[in-house]
């Protein structure tokens, strides 16, 4: 992979292998990516508010994201991609898998989407030149070996004043047991080996990174789980997952 001014890449191949050897389940409701579609709605929301609210766009409008240019950074099989498409966007996504880049382009044609979908990380992308009114990253950057390498990558793919929306889990004690040992050993919520909670980010430490990377917050948000309800909702609760914006400055 081609270095960005750090010299680094944000790739971890391992991430990548287990990620493509998973790639025909993206679309499974059932299958290893379940959790993602029970969060999916709430992610999809959290996202077009936060557009809506920056850019000035109505949220009940139907194309409340018309004319707006979005990648969407490890877009795996699509399914944030999709909405955001049908809200109106332009969108774009790319993946380091060539096996989920290939699910997600079979899934849009199938779905009569125009959806551009690119084999490449951020910091190749980034040597593109193009800029974005929006850059997503959910549940990526936990993946990355760099987070500075990507984060830098993030801003040279935002116009200056852009957007960049980003969902991710919190190293706590709380998340070790629920999001790791739990999750991923006993209910089988996602695939063993998914995650390494060493590289979660407490939001403070996420924060830190974004304002070395020519960002300003803008709004971070818990999200809980309710066993009961069998749902998920926003929560003041940061301690496992949490979802966060932030403002390019210049």
């Amino acid at each position: 992979t081609k270095p960005n001014k750090f010299g680094g890449s944000s790739v971890i191949n391992g991430e990548i292998d287990h990620f493509s050897s998973l790639a025909g389940e993206w679309w499974n409701s059932e299958g290893n990516f379940k959790i993602l579609h029970k969060i999916n709605p709430l992610r999809v929301t959290y996202i077009r508010n936060q557009i809506c609210q920056h850019y000035n766009r109505e949220i009940t409008d139907l194309k409340s994201l018309k004319n707006l240019s979005i990648i969407d950074i490890g877009c795996g099989g699509g399914l944030i991609c999709e909405p955001l498409a049908r809200l109106g966007a332009e969108v774009i996504g790319i993946d380091g898998s060539k096996e989920a880049i290939k699910v997600a382009s079979e899934h849009a044609e199938l779905m009569s989407l125009n959806i551009n979908y690119y084999n490449q990380l951020p910091e190749e992308f980034a040597l593109k030149q193009t800029q974005f009114d929006v850059a997503i990253s959910m549940e990526v950057v936990e993946h990355v070996s760099d987070v500075s390498v990507f984060l830098d990558s993030c801003n040279r793919l935002l116009k200056p004043g852009g957007l960049i929306i980003s969902g991710t889990l919190n190293r706590s004690l709380k998340s070790l047991v629920l999001a790791k040992l739990l999750a991923e050993y006993v209910i089988n919520w996602v695939p063993k080996g998914t995650h390494d909670w060493r590289k979660f980010l407490r939001p403070s430490e996420f924060a830190g990174h974004l304002r070395a990377n020519n960002f300003m917050l803008s709004d971070l948000i818990g999200i809980s789980f309710d066993p009961i309800d069998n749902e998920w909702s926003f929560s003041k609760d940061l301690k496992i997952n949490y979802f966060v914006s932030a403002k390019k400055l210049h």
